[in-house]
């Protein structure tokens, strides 16, 4: 019975860890912790009213996805994404992504595709609330699901590797603009291409959409 506890005890842990690792790479993501600040442990866990111990497992998970850096006797530092490294990141999501939205639209039941309409709509609902936490989780589910339909687990895990790494910084300023909205409609949008069997436009859709994601970094793109 002793070891059934211990086993259930470090579940709760590794889910509390996944739960605060998720925030935090939307405070990141946000911008609500801004690249080069140094954050602790102690101060984050008391931000989010949990312990150390899982903001500290949480930064060490974000650590190796490239996200922080450990800053001795500090925290951990918000790293820096350079417009290469961004751009390096989003190619290989063109590369990826582009021609499997267009299988998936070939070859997926509709029944499939329409069981993703909701979380678009999540999409839109949280950007019209200026809720980016609740944008970034409805986001990530949606592409990775509809990603998920061409039946490929380690392509998925691939691109929510790249999703984490490209970071939608500038997501605050998309959002003061009014332009977060336009990009979140464009969910919807795809959805209704690919149940058309649309696979050219959806794909020139998707390359555009990621495209998106580049501007994210300038507030006040050119025309």
């Amino acid at each position: 019975m002793a070891d059934l506890r211990q086993r259930n005890l470090i579940v709760v842990q590794e889910r509390l860890r996944d739960q605060v690792a998720d925030i935090l790479r939307a405070a990141i993501s946000s911008g609500e912790l801004l690249p080069g600040t140094v954050h602790s442990a102690p101060t984050l866990a008391a931000g989010l009213g949990v312990s150390a111990t899982p903001v500290r497992d949480a930064m060490l998970t974000l650590a190796r996805e490239g996200m922080v850096e450990p800053v001795r006797n500090k925290g951990f530092r918000i790293t820096e994404l350079s417009d290469r490294d961004l751009d390096d990141y989003l190619q290989l999501r063109e590369l990826i992504e582009v021609p499997t939205i267009g299988r998936v639209t070939r070859l997926a039941p509709e029944a499939d595709l329409e069981s993703l309409r909701p979380v678009a709509q999540e999409i839109v609902d949280a950007a019209r609330r200026h809720d980016l936490t609740g944008y970034l989780d409805a986001d990530r589910r949606f592409h990775l699901g509809l990603l998920g339909l061409a039946g490929n687990t380690h392509l998925v895990e691939v691109v929510g590797d790249l999703r984490k790494r490209s970071r939608l910084l500038g997501l605050a300023d998309q959002d003061r603009s009014g332009r977060l909205m336009s990009s979140a409609e464009e969910h919807l949008e795809l959805l209704d291409l690919m149940l058309a069997g649309d696979a050219a436009g959806a794909e020139d859709l998707m390359r555009r959409h990621l495209g998106d994601v580049r501007t994210l970094r300038d507030p006040h793109p050119g025309p």
